[in-house]
């Protein structure tokens, strides 16, 4: 990838605006995937059920209204969910519990951009027999519908649905790969411009791939294509730990609630 002779200019943001940021890029994530929805302003709700790990409503205030955002979205066939983007709201007399609590993180626009990969060495002597060398991963944008596929087929572990689809292939969304010398997507990521932040999300590796090589490959590709840009997103376990490693800091806890009544 090559940004030309794009000038890099540093976007500084406040905490509490980086929040809010990173709350409606994934808002706008959640709706580019799902097809559709409606935004209010105190919500972004989908009236119908939206494809496997995307939530039926996003709050973007903390002073959404429990009731108006169940009023906004399909709680009768299974699998209704909310995005509790301030972990302010108490669903549990609408029939919702808890799924999991994770951070929504950021990384600063002046942050220094991730080394690229250095060439796969040898597996020393002493590895344990078929253990994999570390990978150097050559990092694309999917230009196309076929190249998209191939993607989730890797993201997916040897599955395509079809979840993100060919419409997703805009200016403002980029998914990211991370190809062996052979050609075999070894790890990758999406990202999603909006205003003055990217999200970065389904961050994944393949085979073996260390997570940090993913990270590292995900960012610079990120910089590249948004120069100066802060990079949001949100992540929880292993993964927050990894995003903590890469530059990354806690900008506040979110919570999904799954409908189960």
């Amino acid at each position: 990838m090559s940004c030309g002779t794009l000038l890099r200019v540093i976007i500084d943001l406040d905490t509490e605006e980086l929040l809010r940021a990173a709350v409606h890029n994934n808002a706008e994530w959640c709706a580019a995937v799902s097809g559709g929805g409606t935004f209010a302003a105190d919500a972004w709700t989908s009236a119908r059920r939206t494809p496997p790990y995307y939530p039926d409503g996003v709050t973007l205030t903390r002073e959404a209204s429990a009731d108006a955002l169940v009023a906004g979205m399909d709680t009768k066939s299974p699998g209704c969910s909310v995005k509790d983007s301030f972990a302010a709201l108490d669903l549990a007399p609408a029939g919702f519990e808890v799924l999991f609590g994770a951070e929504w993180i950021h990384r600063p626009g002046a942050a220094p951009v991730p080394a690229a990969s250095a060439p796969a060495a040898p597996a020393p002597a002493t590895s344990a027999p078929g253990a994999p060398p570390s990978p150097a991963l050559a990092w694309t944008r999917v230009a196309d519908a076929a190249e998209l596929a191939a993607w989730e087929t890797a993201w997916g572990g040897g599955e395509s649905t079809g979840l993100f689809h060919p419409g997703l292939l805009t200016p403002e969304i980029a998914f990211l790969a991370g190809r062996a010398a052979d050609g075999r997507i070894l790890a990758g990521a999406a990202a999603n411009r909006t205003g003055a932040v990217v999200g970065l999300s389904n961050v994944f590796t393949a085979d073996g791939t260390p997570d940090d090589e993913a990270w590292a490959g995900a960012l610079a590709a990120v910089a590249d294509l948004w120069p100066g840009l802060p990079v949001v997103g949100y992540e929880s376990g292993d993964d927050l730990d990894t995003a903590l490693r890469h530059g990354f800091t806690p900008l506040g806890p979110l919570r999904v609630w799954l409908h189960t009544a």
